[in-house]
């Protein structure tokens, strides 16, 4: 039974970057292959929503376990990811009581944030459970299934942030203070560098 799922959302083109963030080098990996990496040690099963990009990635990340979905709207924003990776999610694993939505650009993620995801939810009895960082919550979040037919429904470019807002009431949240740093520009980039060993 594969009750709670992890959803990495790397569809984007790294506009501001000028080349794909899923590759930028991390270590011996890229970044996209370390957040999966980190995920599949959770010992949880990972679907990887990919668009912009998606053969050059796809060849990176090809002798990874795990599944991979295009996100041929990816244009149209992050909701749209989220739909194409949920839905996949539930055909793929009808049993799924929890989904985990993450992103590829938060280098400082770790195996031991999603299952604290998992063990904050069982803890609270919340059924929304968001990173806290920087005085905001996000990603990584989970969503309890009560809440799929609204990830469903999204639109625009906004994620699934407005559900947090929404159901405020029904929210807990665990530490992820390195959560701030995310890689949209080269700056973002050679600064997650030089706080990497710190």
């Amino acid at each position: 039974m594969n009750e709670n799922v992890i959803v990495i959302l790397a569809a984007g083109a790294s506009s501001r970057l000028e080349q794909p963030k899923q590759l930028l080098p991390y270590g011996d990996d890229f970044l996209l292959t370390h957040t999966i990496k980190e995920a599949q040690r959770s010992r949880m099963p990972v679907i990887v929503v990919l668009g912009a990009n998606a053969n050059k990635i796809k060849q990176k990340i090809k002798t990874l376990e795990l599944e991979i979905v295009e996100n041929e709207s990816w244009e149209k924003g992050l909701s749209s990811s989220i739909k194409s990776g949920m839905q996949k999610a539930i055909d793929n694993y009808p049993e799924m009581m929890n989904c985990i939505l993450a992103v590829c650009d938060q280098p400082f993620i770790s195996s031991l944030l999603f299952n604290e995801l998992l063990d904050e939810k069982q803890r609270s009895g919340k059924q929304i459970v968001a990173s806290s960082y920087a005085e905001t919550s996000g990603t990584p979040c989970l969503f309890d299934k009560k809440y799929f037919p609204e990830l469903l429904q999204l639109e625009g470019d906004h994620g699934a942030k407005t559900l947090l807002k929404k159901y405020a009431s029904d929210v807990a949240s665990v530490k992820f203070e390195k959560g701030r740093f995310d890689v949209d520009t080269q700056n973002d980039y050679e600064e997650f560098l030089k706080n990497q060993n710190q």
